[in-house]
């Protein structure tokens, strides 16, 4: 369901009565405040879940193995 330009305004009419010419401004204040610290608190959230990136140089590194055991053959007789 989409909102036409009706209803915008009337939902705009209903909060100017309930709310008033004077504490319109105060309420849009509050609210832009509200959803800036909303979007902080969001990024701040994002960077301590994402998993750290791993540089394409340490990619490239190829892993060093501890000096492996000699095989010896057995000899079954």
């Amino acid at each position: 369901m989409s909102w036409g330009p009706w209803q915008i305004l009337l939902v705009l009419a209903i909060i100017l009565i309930l709310f008033g010419g004077k504490k319109l401004p105060e309420l849009a204040h509050s609210l832009g405040k509200s959803l800036g610290e909303f979007k902080k608190g969001k990024e701040e959230g994002d960077k301590e879940t994402a998993k750290p990136e791993v540089s394409e140089a340490k990619a490239a590194e190829p892993k060093q193995i501890a000096d492996p055991k000699p095989v010896t053959p057995e000899v079954v007789g």
